[in-house]
């Protein structure tokens, strides 16, 4: 079964507002493995000119997972067949501890490639004050049968 094409430029609406603490950007940090002490440490981070630790340039990944536009049933998106094609981020400046956030998601394309479907989604993740953090783009494929 193909996936919606219906969907094709449909923006949901904004996820609830999501605080993004210390302890969440030094669990993330733990997790990738990455000691960057901009990550850890309050001082080393106003040091370097933020005004508290900032999170590691994937962290956004966190707050976009409960994607909305992915949940609907009627997008026919079959999630046991799902691999992840691509992610990447293009920043206004870094998230950082304090940042309140919420995401909304727009499904960009939808596409056919052999007997797979293609998927791309870009998400805006702004302040609850409407500041552009970053825009995620993530693709997923669903493979043929």
């Amino acid at each position: 079964m193909a996936i919606n094409r219906d969907f094709i430029g449909r923006t949901f609406p904004p996820t609830e507002p999501y605080e993004v603490s210390r302890v969440k950007i030094r669990e993330f940090a733990d997790a990738i493995g990455d000691p960057n002490p901009l990550y850890r440490d309050a001082e080393a981070a106003k040091a370097a000119g933020y005004p508290d630790v900032i999170a590691p340039p994937t962290f956004p990944i966190v707050v976009s997972l409960g994607n909305p536009a992915l949940a609907d049933p009627e997008l026919g998106i079959n999630f046991s067949m799902v691999v992840h094609g691509e992610q990447r981020f293009a920043y206004t400046r870094p998230m950082r501890a304090g940042d309140v956030v919420t995401c909304t998601s727009t499904i960009t394309e939808i596409k056919s490639i052999g007997n797979n479907e293609k998927l791309t989604v870009e998400t805006d993740i702004k302040t609850v004050e409407g500041e552009l953090i970053c825009k995620t783009y993530n693709t997923l494929v669903e493979r043929g049968a």
